[in-house]
């Protein structure tokens, strides 16, 4: 999440009032938090239309992580569902490995307006670029991309369109979609880790604005994380091995940017998550592929 998408001014409300006909619905039930917060993660991590709930007061709201942590990869999975489906699509039509990999991630990269992919870029420029944590912040916050930032993306889009590529060559096109949609679901949930262990870098910052995800939405964007990867798992007839490590190296490498971005900032932006978002994205598809054989 390296930048809102408009101006926020205070922490996002569940929403008030019954959905017509929905009696059964309390003000502020379970149920209706979570399809609110679900609304409010698609609209704040996508471009994607997502027109107002029945009960929710202010559609244009961002979400308030610090309560909202949990609907995270449920949004991931309705961001992911179309590049995913095009993915098999393009495969089935016999357009290949590598054209079917790389129409998948624009798609997705398109309907997230680049949102993670800007956190990256920043995120390796301040640190790649910066001697000390005020300069690192000054850096990050510049809208301009150098020579550390553009070689993040490259490398990522490389990285990226040649592991989806792999899994490809290796799975059928309705089990590749299907863990493409996983791995949004993991890497996102990923992005949140920085956000809960560490403090923000800096008091006006985008992570600052939505509120920072308490230890119980992660837990909690965990649980449903989980869930979601072993279903991917089974439907997709991979190895539980495969599962495992996906979810051991996305484990590894949000735990080593937290690290990174306390030693070198002194806490965590938006841009840290995007870019964590990022490397989780490839961490887990590496993971993945090292339990399937060509």
């Amino acid at each position: 999440m390296p930048c809102s998408r408009g101006t926020y001014t205070g922490p996002a409300t569940w929403g008030e009032g019954m959905a017509v006909g929905q009696d059964e619905f309390r003000r502020d039930g379970v149920l209706q938090r979570y399809l609110v917060g679900i609304a409010r993660c698609v609209r704040f991590y996508s471009r994607i239309p997502v027109p107002a709930l029945p009960f929710e007061t202010d559609p244009y709201a961002a979400p308030d992580f610090s309560r909202t942590g949990g609907a995270v990869p449920l949004a991931a999975l309705i961001i992911a569902a179309g590049p995913a489906t095009l993915l098999a699509f393009s495969m089935t039509l016999g357009l290949g490995p590598w054209l079917s990999a790389a129409l998948a991630v624009a798609t997705l990269t398109l309907a997230t307006g680049a949102f993670h992919e800007d956190g990256l870029a920043d995120t390796a420029d301040g640190f790649g670029g910066g001697t000390t944590p005020e300069r690192r912040l000054t850096i990050m916050r510049d809208s301009l991309i150098g020579s550390f930032g553009g070689a993040a993306l490259v490398l990522a889009f490389a990285l990226r369109i040649g592991a989806v590529a792999t899994l490809c060559e290796r799975l059928p096109p309705s089990a590749v979609a299907i863990l493409v949609t996983a791995t949004a679901a993991l890497s996102r949930t990923a992005g949140l880790v920085p956000l809960v262990l560490l403090p923000p870098a800096r008091a006006d910052g985008a992570s600052s604005s939505v509120g920072r995800p308490t230890r119980d939405t992660l837990w909690a964007a965990g649980a449903w994380t989980i869930v979601i990867v072993a279903t991917g798992a089974i439907l997709a007839g991979i190895d539980p091995l495969g599962m495992i490590l996906m979810v051991l190296s996305v484990a590894a490498v949000s735990w080593m940017m937290t690290r990174l971005s306390d030693r070198l900032i002194g806490g965590q932006t938006g841009d840290v998550a995007g870019a964590t978002q990022q490397l989780s994205e490839i961490a887990a598809y590496i993971g993945l592929l090292l339990t399937i054989e060509p």
